[in-house]
This record gives C-alpha cells, sequence and structure tokens, in this order.
C-alpha cells in the first residue's frame, strides 16, 4: 500500500504558531509526520509513504517528499498526480494513535473508505482510483461554479455516499474513530489538547 501524508497546507490558521509548522508539532516527544511514517512502518512494513510539501525542512525518514504539481484549492492536498489504485490518503496535521493507524491499514474496501468522527475526516483509503478522482473532480467543479461552498474531504465523501452537500452525517463506507485521532488545525486546538495532558 502507498500512503500519501499530505502536508502542503497554507497554514493559515496555524500562523507560525510557536516559530513552526504544526506539522512538526511534538507529541510525546516526536513531531506529528515523524510519528505517522513510524506508525505506518509499524503496522504496514513494506509499505511506500509520501510526504507532500513544497517545503524541504519535510524530509522525514522513511519517507520521501513530494511537490504538488498543483496546490489551489483545499481539496488539491488529495494531490491529482499521486492519485491511483490502493492509495490512502492521511493528514499531516493530524495525531493518529496506534490504534487509529492499525485500523486504516488493516482496514479493506472495494472502491473507497473513509475513516474520521463526526467533525472531521482523517483519512480516505482508495482502492479504485478512477471513483476517487471522478468525486474529487465533481468537488472541485462544483465549488468553483459556486454551487457548494466547501471543497474537503467531507464533500467528496457527501459525493461518493450520493448525500446532499448540506449537512454533515456519516453514513456507509466510514469507520468511526472516537478517540484515536486529533486534528491540529489551530493553536486552539493544540492547547486544548496540551491542557488535557495529550
Amino acid at each position: 500500500m502507498k500512503y500519501i501524508i499530505m502536508a502542503d497546507g497554507k497554514g493559515t490558521r496555524w500562523n507560525n504558531y510557536h516559530d513552526i509548522p504544526k506539522h512538526f508539532i511534538e507529541v510525546g516527544g516526536e513531531t506529528l509526520l515523524t510519528r505517522t511514517v513510524r506508525l505506518l512502518r509499524l503496522f504496514d512494513a513494506g509499505c511506500e509513504i509520501i510526504i507532500t510539501s513544497h517545503d524541504p525542512r519535510y524530509e522525514v525518514e522513511g519517507a520521501r517528499r513530494h511537490e504538488p504539481v498543483n496546490n489551489v484549492l483545499e481539496i488539491d492536498r488529495f494531490t491529482t498526480e499521486l492519485i491511483e489504485d490502493n492509495v490512502c490518503f492521511l493528514y499531516g496535521d493530524t495525531f493518529y494513535s496506534d490504534s487509529a493507524i492499525q485500523s486504516i491499514v488493516s482496514t479493506k474496501t472495494d472502491d473507497l473508505m473513509f475513516f474520521g468522527n463526526e467533525k472531521s475526516i482523517v483519512a480516505v483509503k482508495v482502492k479504485d482510483a478512477r471513483i476517487f478522482q471522478y468525486h474529487v473532480n465533481r468537488v472541485r467543479e462544483l465549488f468553483l461554479q459556486g454551487e457548494i461552498k466547501k471543497c474537503i474531504g467531507w464533500q467528496v465523501y457527501q459525493s461518493f455516499m450520493g448525500m446532499s452537500f448540506d449537512e454533515k452525517k456519516i453514513a456507509g463506507k466510514y469507520v468511526y474513530m472516537e478517540d484515536g485521532t486529533r486534528d491540529f488545525n489551530s493553536p486552539e486546538d493544540y492547547e486544548k489538547s496540551e491542557r488535557k495532558g495529550n
């Protein structure tokens, strides 16, 4: 399996807090990126891991860095040139527990499988690239035409499931992870986690 860790966002909500990119937050003595790479290697030893970033600081042992060709909209984090059969997209600004990565690695799908909770999607496993590419393209076009307000993982899930774009809800093809992940989109997310003791 090939894993793509998406880490080429603009970081506007993080705003260079503590003078570091959010992907370099340390939890338990290792950065989010290093942790994700280590856990993927632990549960899928022969895997290929790619970190998408234009920043050379994002070189992590056990993974290779790829500079995306296109990164204009938020949905472009699903790097078009890397979409192929048997890939899994993960977020570079997310803390994954051991059990979360183990679940992502071991879950099988015939087409697409989404992972997360009611708040956010934290991984998308792609068995059939044509299906995934179709829904990514559809969401991008709907956003550019002004028909939807956002174009992120949720909208791809809603498109794939044939659901309305007006509400977030979990239907099939979704592995619910209640406590297995934490998002660090903003300094507030990080501070809240620190107050809870990681």
